[in-house]
């Protein structure tokens, strides 16, 4: 009764509201894992994620596997919601930026909007310039960068499904790599989010939210 209550609560809740509820998961309820239909609409969410050009130069990895979550915990300083947490959503981008990533993703572009890919052809033009303009460590900064931004859908989506999300930078990339395979697949993590369900012993989410004020934050010009 409780919980379904709470549910209709949630569900009328403005979004501004369900992000003054979110907060940076401490500790998950290990027993309290989502649904495929909550787990398969967050991911919709993200795949929709804005990205410059719309190249979305990385992968999203779902880990689930007890034994290699045993081991990011351990690259990740020990921290228990690589273990606790429903899933690990691990956004690692390509290291591989080419021309053949843009044409890729113009042939996408011309199979879903059905046009010729000859219309296509000045846009490709200027995006492979583009990237072929940016060294390799460059190339993978911006690949990052876009990361970071569907990091920022999941983290909302999250919150307006009412599914918790913890944020991570402190894990050893390296050891993420080796472990998950992602040098062999052309990949580097960027960043790492744990999703599921906050446990009622986190004192982190009985905290006022801190944020900088309103009027020192924005400049209106």
């Amino acid at each position: 009764m409780f919980k379904h209550l709470f549910l209709t609560k949630f569900k009328n809740m403005s979004l501004i509201d369900k992000l003054e509820w979110r907060y940076a998961t401490k500790k998950f309820d290990s027993a309290k894992k989502l649904s495929a239909e909550q787990l398969e609409n967050l991911l919709a969410a993200v795949r929709l994620s804005p990205s410059s050009f719309g190249l979305q130069s990385y992968k999203i990895l779902v880990v689930e596997n007890p034994e290699i979550r045993e081991k990011l915990r351990e690259a990740a300083h020990g921290q228990a919601q690589l273990t606790d947490a429903s899933q690990v959503i691990i956004f690692a981008s390509k290291t591989e930026i080419d021309e053949d990533l843009v044409k890729k993703y113009v042939a996408n572009i011309a199979k879903t909007r059905k046009i010729g890919l000859e219309h296509l052809h000045t846009y490709q033009q200027y995006m492979v310039g583009t990237v072929n303009n940016l060294s390799e460590d460059q190339k993978i900064a911006w690949s990052h960068k876009q990361a970071y931004i569907a990091l920022g859908v999941l983290l909302t989506a999250a919150a307006d499904l009412g599914i918790d999300a913890c944020p991570m930078e402190g894990f050893q990339a390296g050891k993420f790599d080796e472990i998950l395979g992602l040098k062999e697949l052309g990949l580097t993590t960027s960043v790492i989010a744990p999703i599921g369900f906050r446990s009622a012993e986190d004192d982190y989410s009985k905290l006022a939210k801190v944020r900088t004020e309103t009027d020192e934050l924005f400049i209106h010009i």
